[in-house]
């Protein structure tokens, strides 16, 4: 039947309980595997989500979870506290991931006291070297000193909230500083470390199209075969044993190739542009690569069981799913 067996048929499934949603396609950095920094800089107001689609879309989607993150970073956006106090009072678990680098004292103070659920911060290396070649733009000093102030607003507060993960994408330049990272939020205190893969390979794009740079840089950066993968084994059984030792929660990616993927996406979430561009996942990058509907034209629902919704499930489930699927590492079981 397909990577869902059963559920697979089903392809008019009720409204979602989680949506994605791109609070600002502005960023402050140029990442090296972001497709951020493959595009043209975006206006920091001009970026941002207008507050009244993202109300709409709580108002008409029965939600119980939103993530607040795309491509840009949140803290960027004007609307950002309003949009988490909306899903707060509607008692919707809320989070999203920054990069931090302007997560000073102040808003971190700020964010604990929003009741915000969760708050993720992008930290790809355990030294200033490697990180600050990878997150074109940011120091690593400030990102650490501003992470470490982050869990002591936290605690002076003596909330439970947010809950407090560092996410590392984890490539060849940066896999072997993996295990000295875990030592040093062990040692800050942060509660735990999410490892994954890249996204996607963009093996489905036009080698000399528009996403030539982050396909080649993917290409020499990914850890998904060969002695990548003996090297990164090794990291990564070296960062258990230290997890162990520190009490930092790990999570490390998977590397298992089975044919027909395990994506649930299009039939338990979405994700939505900072435009109102309804897309099947955040990993797809790009709001070129696939659209299912636009919010500027009609409602969430009329698009969630529109035919082009429809159409993509029942592709997805079978055994030749949409181009842009098939080099995405959740479906690769990869990520």
């Amino acid at each position: 039947m397909g990577m869902r067996g059963s559920m697979a048929v089903q392809l008019d499934p009720p409204l979602p309980a989680h949506l994605q949603v791109e609070v600002t396609s502005a960023c402050n950095l140029r990442c090296t595997m972001c497709l951020v920094r493959y595009r043209p800089p975006v206006n920091k107001l001009a970026g941002a989500m207008p507050p009244e689609l993202f109300h709409r879309l709580v108002e008409d989607v029965p939600l119980r979870q939103v993530t607040l993150q795309g491509l840009g970073e949140p803290l960027l956006s004007p609307y950002l506290p309003e949009m988490i106090e909306a899903a707060v009072r509607r008692r919707i678990r809320v989070g999203f991931n920054t990069n931090a680098t302007l997560l000073n004292r102040r808003r971190a103070e700020e964010l604990v006291a929003s009741r915000v659920d969760w708050l993720h911060v992008s930290l790809d290396g355990a030294t200033a070297e490697s990180y600050e070649a990878i997150r074109d733009g940011a120091r690593f000093d400030t990102v650490i000193s501003n992470l470490a102030g982050l869990v002591r607003a936290k605690r002076e507060a003596g909330s439970d909230t947010p809950w407090i993960r560092v996410v590392f994408v984890s490539m060849r330049d940066n896999v072997g500083e993996l295990p000295e990272l875990v030592r040093l939020l062990g040692r800050i205190g942060v509660d735990e470390l999410r490892v994954q893969n890249l996204s996607h390979s963009f093996d489905d794009t036009d080698p000399a199209g528009r996403y030539e740079e982050i396909r080649t840089f993917t290409a020499e950066q990914a850890l998904w075969t060969g002695a990548d993968r003996e090297r990164s084994d090794a990291a990564f059984a070296e960062a258990r044993r230290v997890a162990a030792d520190t009490g930092v929660r790990l999570r490390l990616p998977r590397f298992d190739e089975t044919a027909g993927g395990g994506c649930t996406w299009p039939w338990d979430a979405a994700y939505v542009t900072s435009a109102g561009v309804v897309q099947p996942c955040c990993m797809v990058m790009g709001d070129d690569r696939v659209s299912l509907g636009d919010l500027t034209e009609a409602g969430f629902p009329e698009i969630w069981h529109g035919e082009a919704y429809r159409e993509f499930r029942r592709r997805l489930a079978s055994e030749e799913p949409p181009d842009v699927c098939r080099g995405c590492s959740l479906y690769k079981n990869t990520f």
